[in-house]
């Protein structure tokens, strides 16, 4: 008998932590990720191949916040040399790296102190690289059920490596820059996800160069991981060579990965 109830008083023990692990809410991961790509080959008149590919990564946890991008485009075309022999040379290469870590001030404050670090690779632009760093004030000026836009600004440094030409030596131009930057997304519906990213980098100096960036996207998920990116980037630099262009766009769709 007392085996009996001793067995019945397990069973009922079991049952209810399980029941109780049912019930409970799975603990949210502080880590989200993704990854991105996109490839467009073209043949006929020219042939030419491009690939884009990105990777987001995030940490949150409570007062902190990490987001690390990465961004990568290589484009190669075909092309002829003297000898009228076709081949495939790189006509595009382009590689980003952006690091943000906000701290909360308070719980029941939307302000935040960041700090910021950015580097970019242009193979085909006047500078053989670019790069800063800035920490300064940030404040999440709304947040519905939908939207939320977050903005920033403060002080900082910026690096430019200036390419070598045959007109000219490789040279290299720092300056201090007010950076202010702002982040709008607006959950569309269930599945269709819109935001825009507006960056500058002034530099108060007339003769400094200054940069400024927006990027508009739309993801619409296809499954539950799996979204369709649509986004269009507009970078401009105040300074750059006469034979190169001031505004560089870039459009591109990709598919992009959750996890």
């Amino acid at each position: 008998m007392s085996l009996k109830l001793i067995s019945t008083a397990l069973c009922c023990v079991s049952l209810t932590t399980v029941a109780e692990e049912a019930t409970t809410p799975k603990e949210k991961s502080p880590y989200t990720a993704s990854a991105e790509l996109g490839m467009l080959f073209k043949t006929g008149d020219t042939n030419s191949a491009d690939v884009k590919a990105g990777f987001d990564f995030a940490h949150e946890k409570a007062a902190w916040k990490s987001t690390v991008r990465l961004d990568l485009l290589i484009k190669k075309s075909e092309e002829e040399d003297e000898d009228g022999e076709e081949h495939f040379n790189t006509s595009d290469q382009k590689f980003t790296l952006v690091g943000q870590t906000n701290y909360t001030l308070d719980k029941a404050s939307p302000n935040y102190i960041y700090a910021n670090v950015s580097y970019e690779d242009n193979r085909f632009s006047s500078f053989e690289n670019q790069s800063s760093i800035s920490t300064g004030w940030g404040r999440r000026w709304f947040e519905t059920e939908k939207a939320t836009l977050d903005a920033d600004i403060g002080p900082g440094f910026k690096r430019d490596v200036i390419r070598q030409t045959d007109t000219q030596d490789e040279e290299t131009k720092s300056a201090f820059i007010v950076q202010a930057q702002a982040l709008y997304t607006r959950q569309i519906n269930e599945h269709v996800l819109f935001k825009q990213l507006l960056v500058a980098k002034y530099s108060p100096k007339s003769d400094e160069n200054s940069t400024y960036k927006a990027q508009t996207s739309i993801s619409t998920k296809l499954i539950e991981t799996r979204q369709l990116k649509f986004s269009i980037t507009l970078d401009y630099n105040t300074e750059d060579d006469e034979d190169k262009e001031n505004l560089n766009t870039e459009t591109a769709m990709t598919l992009v990965y959750s996890f």
